[in-house]
């Protein structure tokens, strides 16, 4: 059986054995409370047409922390359009949509798309919601400029629109909840530089499996990690960038082409949520598992554990449940008209997890419960 193969076997026996432990373990959403949540918020003049970190050395910024908001006092139908629910990442963004969603007596629906290479089913599931007359509808953009008619479409027929998580370039939306998406491949690439000086490495070779190409994080992961080598006090060569969706066998493929490519030669590979465990069993396979560091562009439960076990080194974090929880917040705080002045954006500062702070990180921040099922609609309690 060869590395591919014994991959996609290992992906469906876990994937039954995960759907046999969660009708064991049946979650309940349940109404929580957070702590504020550090951001940026960022008020015009904004660039045109610019992404969240144009906004971010482009517009007024102010540092704070974002609070949770009171309950609505009517059960807003609020729409979200995600890429896939296809890795971790979506899941966090699932709980922390429905656990605000319960507090705060609204109802909302996920509408995900079959992934990154399905923005065609994406505008299809965005004229849905519009016909069906939510009252906002937040999307998690599959392309950075692709999604933006479709968002100008809802705003003209009076339908507000948030964007959550992914970005694009739209300046029709209410506003962002986004991260510096830069920030992540920065980050990211700044503990690799680290830890090779620890190392006593004069100059390293990584390569990067930052996900699908044009969205607009990858862009983000891919930039910052080059600003990073760019400014590295060693020589940092980015010997190669593979994109692909970010399902785990495709990833798993690319991640083989890499080693077959370059083998020995590289350091570290550093990818994103669906992408940097993908790389763990070809390294191994291989025979270069003390030879190559794998560092992820962002965190999941399951790269928290690889993390635990010292097969992913390090992780920049997004905090998708706050995210999420944002997210909500502001839309509600939007349609119950509590905020005269709303910011074009909210960034939800980035985190860094390791080895050395992994037993006092708050990793509720990030990633949603053990056992938790996403959930893809929550009716709202409040009687109209």
């Amino acid at each position: 059986m060869n590395c591919c193969t014994r991959v996609v076997f290992n992906f469906f026996l876990l994937g039954a054995v995960v759907a046999l432990a969660a009708a064991d373990t049946a979650w309940a959403s349940a109404a929580v409370k957070f702590d504020p949540i550090p951001v940026y918020y960022i008020y015009p003049p904004v660039k045109r047409h610019g992404s969240a970190d144009e906004a971010l050395s482009s517009g007024h910024v102010v540092e704070g922390y974002y609070g949770m908001t009171m309950r609505a006092s009517k059960p807003w139908h609020i729409a979200f359009l995600f890429p896939h629910m296809k890795d971790p990442y979506w899941t966090g963004c699932s709980y922390g949509v429905m656990s605000e969603a319960k507090r705060l007596g609204v109802a909302v629906d996920i509408f995900p798309a079959e992934g990154y290479g399905d923005l065609v089913g994406q505008l299809r599931k965005m004229d849905e919601v519009i016909a069906a007359k939510y009252d906002a509808i937040v999307i998690s953009p599959i392309s950075q400029t692709g999604n933006n008619a479709s968002i100008a479409k809802a705003r003209a027929l009076g339908i507000p629109v948030f964007e959550l998580a992914n970005d694009s370039t739209s300046d029709d939306l209410t506003i962002k909840v986004t991260t510096s998406l830069k920030s992540m491949g920065r980050d990211a690439a700044q503990w690799v530089i680290r830890d090779a000086k620890t190392r006593g490495l004069k100059s390293i070779n990584i390569a990067l499996l930052p996900g699908p190409r044009g969205a607009g994080w990858v862009n983000g992961e891919v930039e910052g990690t080059r600003e990073a080598a760019r400014n590295a006090a060693i020589r940092v060569n980015i010997v190669d960038v593979k994109y692909g969706d970010s399902d785990l066998i495709g990833q798993t493929q690319l991640a083989a082409q890499l080693l077959a490519q370059h083998g020995k030669k590289l350091d570290y590979i550093l990818g994103c949520t669906g992408c940097a465990p993908a790389a763990i069993l070809p390294i191994k396979e291989a025979g270069l598992s003390g030879k190559i560091r794998i560092v992820s562009y962002d965190l999941t439960r399951e790269i928290a554990g690889f993390i635990r076990k010292g097969e992913i080194f390090a992780s920049a974090d997004t905090k998708s449940v706050s995210q999420a929880r944002v997210t909500v917040n502001a839309v509600v705080s939007f349609l119950e008209g509590r905020v005269k002045e709303p910011p074009n954006v909210i960034l939800v500062k980035i985190g860094l997890v390791d080895r050395s702070d992994y037993a006092t990180y708050d990793f509720d921040t990030s990633i949603a419960p053990k056992g938790y099922v996403p959930v893809l609609s929550r009716p709202s309690r409040i009687k109209k």
